[in-house]
């Protein structure tokens, strides 16, 4: 369990990379939002099989890759949330505001990839 939280996290930090590189290059030509929405699909499908490869050492299924999704709705909607409080809210800009959004949401999607990458394994806390 302590591998697979070292190396969720990595993947995230290389998933974030992707995502973030990907933001500001559609901020050039897209509003922040739906920047911020390409970006996290694109990214997300990376983060499925870098999870799937590494993290979890499983082989890649649809049925998988279809649930997938779902250990990112939360990630999806405090991060937006957060993007949009960041810009609209407190005027802060909108270069930086994706990474400060979405700090708080990495400990629930973790829980949640697990459930769906490896069902029926009970996710516990690291002793």
């Amino acid at each position: 369990m302590k591998r697979q939280i070292l190396t969720f996290a990595a993947v995230g930090v290389i998933n974030t990379a992707v995502y973030y590189c990907l933001y500001l290059l559609f901020l050039n030509w897209l509003p922040y939002l739906f920047a911020h929405v390409l970006a996290f699909v694109l990214s997300m499908v990376g983060s499925f099989f870098l999870n799937a490869r590494f993290t979890y050492r499983i082989r890649p299924t649809w049925r998988k890759f279809l649930l997938f999704p779902l250990t990112n709705v939360t990630n999806f909607l405090i991060t937006t949330a957060g993007v949009y409080v960041i810009v609209d809210v407190l005027h802060a800009g909108s270069r930086f505001a994706p990474l400060l959004a979405s700090a708080a949401a990495i400990p629930v999607t973790f829980v949640v990839s697990r459930w769906v990458m490896l069902p029926g394994r009970i996710v516990q806390p690291p002793a």
